[in-house]
């Protein structure tokens, strides 16, 4: 416990969730709940859309069956059987309504750019294949966790994408091997050295040049 009058700070646990088949519903469907849906989707969530309009985009993903729009106002209803519940209307009632009824029901739920009414929040990442980096400053600062996201993508270039699947099947080969459990670790984190990442890019460099480029 901190001492009295040092300032309080929220406690999350973070991790990553597969979303892949969940139903999750979006209430909102302007240029900012299209970017939820965007995301969702992407993650292979089971994505319902509840709004009396939408973007072009999210009606042409309706229309393509990526979504179900319902187009029309939230009802209580649209909360069951869903995992979790992202919020994006510019109404203040609407945003506080859905969220209390989720919290009711025990769905997971996020009001845009509202940290009070946000079960979980989403953080700024760097995404390099299947190496994902996650900032998060808990709701206070998204424009800090975005300055650090760039930095972060600097540090960790575009290579790191098939990196990450080479040393993948490293480690799969290194599983089969029969060696000692000491003997592995000591290789499995050789694998993962700055100067091993080096020597891929030098290697994948060398390959293209011989190659002639494109």
């Amino acid at each position: 416990m901190g001492s009295k009058g040092e300032q309080s700070f929220m406690r999350l646990f973070p991790m990553f969730t597969k979303l892949e088949g969940r139903n999750c519903l979006v209430v909102g469907a302007g240029v900012v709940g299209e970017g939820k849906i965007g995301s969702l989707v992407e993650a292979g969530a089971a994505v319902t859309v509840v709004a009396p309009e939408a973007t072009s985009v999210v009606a042409d993903w309706a229309r393509a069956g990526i979504v179900h729009w319902q187009a029309r106002r939230f009802e209580p209803a649209d909360l069951e059987g869903t995992f979790l519940a992202v919020v994006a209307t510019d109404s203040t009632e609407t945003n506080r309504i859905v969220f209390e009824e989720a919290r009711q029901r025990g769905v997971l739920c996020n009001v845009v750019d509202d940290p009070e009414y946000c079960d979980f929040y989403y953080p700024a990442v760097v995404r390099r294949g299947n190496l994902q980096i996650a900032v998060s400053t808990g709701g206070l600062s998204p424009a800090l966790a975005q300055r650090i996201r760039r930095e972060l993508e600097q540090l960790f270039p575009v290579e790191y994408a098939a990196w990450i699947e080479e040393v993948g099947k490293e480690r799969r080969e290194l599983l089969r091997a029969d060696l000692n459990q000491e003997r592995r670790r000591t290789l499995l984190h050789q694998r993962v050295t700055q100067q091993a990442f080096a020597n891929f890019v030098r290697g994948r460099k060398t390959k293209y040049i011989r190659r002639g480029g494109p």
